[in-house]
């Protein structure tokens, strides 16, 4: 056996919301899009990088209050990139995690979060 990718799942409960926070700001890419008809729940995946998120607005999917831990490199630039958009609703920080990493945490508009770290020793978690 061999698992290839593992996808997060987070609830959300406002499309327009959740674009503007995920592509808008994170610059994150839609990979696909499904809803089993019009008027329907979105399902959404999305990527940044590596990084593969599903999104859904489907009830029992995800709980809400989420989050996910995320290895980088390249903190200190995407920091800087968010912080130039300028986001009525986040200013994330760098801080030390204590843990031996350099972390970014920010919250979506669901309170869902995810944590971009990135190793003070430069090497691999």
């Amino acid at each position: 056996m061999k698992i290839t990718q593992a996808s997060p799942i987070f609830r959300i409960f406002d499309e327009f919301r959740a674009r503007e926070f995920y592509l808008d700001f994170l610059g994150f890419e839609i990979q696909f899009e499904h809803r089993f008809e019009p008027n329907m729940p979105l399902y959404m995946g999305i990527r940044l990088g590596d990084f593969i998120l599903h999104l859904s607005e489907h009830a029992g999917d995800a709980t809400p209050v989420s989050g996910v831990y995320i290895e980088m490199t390249g903190l200190d630039e995407y920091q800087k990139t968010l912080a130039a958009k300028n986001y009525k609703y986040c200013r994330p920080e760098i801080a030390e995690s204590g843990y031996g990493t350099r972390l970014m945490k920010i919250i979506d508009p669901f309170h869902n979060w995810l944590s971009f770290n990135e190793r003070i020793d430069g090497k691999n978690l």
